[in-house]
């Protein structure tokens, strides 16, 4: 266990993931101390933040013995038992968010009952415990019907789009809690960060378009292209007014399908997103600097883009984990492109980093990102 002296005050973030590790530069700058709880000292986050301390958040005493000497926890993800962070409240803790507003980046049937009470436009649903249940639902929306875990699901997993009874029963096959979402033939995914500190202050970046394979996120283009200005404000009214009827602090990713009936919720998330890394960049605060920003109830910086478009892709593992030897090549065609290397171990379909590119030209732009992305995963050209 670490003995030094903080400085500043210390967030306490619970993982210790990517998400965790790119918040050490705006913490550094804004003199903030980082803790995380980590699995084990190999984690993306533990590998660069000083003041890291083994644990299993599942725990109520680990979480507790972690909690003590913080200013502020929160989170890396969402998968902290709701009634642990209730407890940690209840025992003088100042955690961001909090329970009552996690719980709906946790459940996503709590999540759905909640937003379809406020208004939002959510896509119709149901909880269902059977494959008739879900025959009934069929009958009233229509096939393909989606069947979505309950609870932990995340990258594609944990989502059945079923076409038939038969793909019912491989879903509920899994054993976990199911239920059902009406397909919505989007014509494609955006997405809207936004920020809310304990005050009720309010900020939104730009809405974006998120490019999905395989049900994992491959590219994000800032500003959403072609998205007009009505659209785009009502995409962000949404996700603010999200935040302010749950009672989010900190930051608040929605997930948003466009489609000929207008703009439906799909997701969300509570916390900093991979929608928005290229914020880093690409913005004059960073979502991993508003993130702190907001938890400890400082002033919320300016969302605004440091360039017309920016257009992140994620980067893969593959079949070869030595992906420095590709470096020279990507820095040599492009000085302009930026690098994120998570400290994560490669594997297969593995989200390992990301680059960012950024410019006036949207096609010249996404073309960048795209080539430095596919070199480096592949170390072939495109």
């Amino acid at each position: 266990m670490s003995s030094y002296s903080p400085i500043g005050p210390v967030v306490g973030i619970v993982g210790a993931g990517q998400l965790a590790r790119m918040s050490q530069p705006p913490a550094i700058a804004l003199g903030v101390e980082l803790r995380v709880l980590a699995n084990n000292p190999e984690e993306s986050a533990a590998r660069v933040i000083v003041d890291t301390r083994i644990g299993d958040y599942r725990d109520l005493g680990d979480l507790r013995e972690f909690a003590k000497g913080c200013d502020v926890i929160t989170f890396d993800h969402e998968h902290v038992p709701t009634e642990h962070i209730r407890a940690l409240t209840a025992n003088g803790y100042v955690v961001h968010p909090g329970a009552d507003a996690l719980v709906h980046a946790q459940d996503k049937a709590v999540m759905r009952e909640r937003l379809t009470r406020i208004g939002a436009p959510c896509p119709a649903w149901a909880r269902v415990s059977s494959a008739d249940d879900v025959a009934g639902f069929a009958a009233e929306h229509g096939w393909p019907v989606v069947l979505k875990a309950v609870r932990g699901g995340y990258d594609g997993r944990g989502v059945w789009v079923c076409r038939t009874p038969e793909e019912v029963a491989e879903a509920f096959a899994t054993g976990v809690e199911l239920m059902a979402e009406a397909f919505v033939p989007f014509e494609r995914e955006l997405a809207v960060l936004v920020a809310r500190s304990p005050h009720g202050q309010g900020v939104s970046y730009p809405v974006v378009e998120t490019v999905q394979e395989n049900g994992i996120c491959v590219e994000v283009i800032a500003p959403a292209p072609g998205l007009d200005q009505e659209q785009s404000a009502q995409a962000q009214r949404i996700a603010l007014t999200i935040a302010n009827e749950l009672g989010v602090t900190g930051l608040l990713a929605v997930e948003l399908f466009q489609s000929e009936r207008g703009l439906v919720v799909n997701e969300l998330a509570m916390r900093p997103h991979n929608s928005g890394h290229w914020t880093i960049e690409g913005s004059t605060t960073s979502q991993f600097e508003q993130h702190l920003r907001a938890v400890l109830d400082l002033p919320l910086g300016a969302p605004r883009m440091t360039a017309q478009h920016v257009v992140m892709a994620n980067l893969l593992g593959g079949d070869d984990p030595d992906l420095f030897k590709r470096y020279e090549h990507v820095m040599a065609h492009d000085p302009g492109i930026k690098l994120h290397f998570y400290g994560k171990e490669v594997r297969p379909g593995r989200k390992i980093g990301h680059v960012t590119a950024l410019g006036s030209n949207l096609d010249e732009v996404r073309a960048r990102a795209r080539h430095a992305a596919v070199y480096l995963m592949t170390g072939e050209y495109t």
